[in-house]
């Protein structure tokens, strides 16, 4: 079975980081990965190691104007009443349009609606609603969303065809309050496996009142990334923090794939 997996959490949790460890824990296993960046901030393609150069010249889908004039029959930002198409061809956007990481992750970068209101009712809406819901592709593929920060994106329903949501919680209170309202508008929306990642966790008693706090919502812990200041140091330096995994990352990639079968 193809496998997607979208990354959500509160802003600064860290889900980028932990989408392009997997992402490239995956790759590296012989698999054929897409990771998706669906972050308006878009900083998934410098953690797979996506060359400055080549970074620079990324144009987001949602700014494609031609190419949504074309999947469409409307061009944004003029009047097109309601005469455009709502299931766009998308099939070939991510051969034609994505740029190549490390370990041969390919990388395809969404941009974001700039109209106001979630449920924006707009031809470059139609074509990134359409990608996100259809890419699913053979049993040799997993593709990775790395999903906007907060609740957003679960409002405009984009997450429906996802195989797991994982939630990346850091120790606060904040980030565990909002994890929960993920955790349970993702299953409101029929997203089968929601599952918590606790990361930047410092100590054992850290943990302990991470799960202390999710366990009554029947949130599953998958995995425990510990804080490492060698992701840090790696960021600090530009270099990619895909290529900084460990034992938690396998154990995660691991509990993926029990799902996966």
């Amino acid at each position: 079975m193809p496998l997607k997996i979208a990354v959500s959490g509160k802003g600064g949790v860290g889900k980028t980081t932990v989408a392009a460890m997997l992402a490239s824990m995956y790759a590296k296993d012989g698999m054929n990965v897409v990771a998706v960046d669906a972050d308006p901030a878009s900083s998934l393609p410098a953690a797979l190691g996506v060359p400055e150069g080549v970074r620079k010249n990324i144009v987001p889908l949602s700014d494609m104007l031609d190419v949504i004039e074309e999947r469409t029959g409307a061009r944004p930002g003029e009047s097109y009443g309601s005469m455009f198409s709502l299931n766009p061809k998308v099939d070939d956007l991510v051969d034609r349009y994505g740029v190549r990481g490390i370990d041969g992750v390919t990388v395809m970068v969404l941009g974001t609606i700039k109209a106001p209101g979630s449920g924006c009712f707009c031809p470059e809406s139609a074509v990134l609603k359409s990608l996100m819901s259809h890419l699913v592709l053979d049993s040799e593929h997993v593709v990775i969303l790395d999903m906007e920060a907060g609740l957003e994106h679960l409002g405009r329903s984009t997450t429906r065809s996802v195989d797991v949501m994982l939630v990346i919680v850091e120790p606060s209170r904040r980030s565990v309050e909002t994890a929960l309202k993920i955790a349970g508008m993702a299953r409101e929306l029929g997203v089968r496996n929601v599952l918590a990642v606790l990361n930047k966790v410092s100590d054992d008693a850290q943990e302990r009142e991470l799960r202390d706090l999710l366990d009554p919502h029947g949130l599953e812990v998958a995995a425990v990334i510990p804080h490492d200041a060698s992701l840090i140091a790696a960021d600090l330096a530009g270099q990619p923090t895909a290529a900084v995994g460990g034992q938690a990352i396998a154990l995660l990639r691991k509990r993926m794939d029990e799902l996966r079968i």
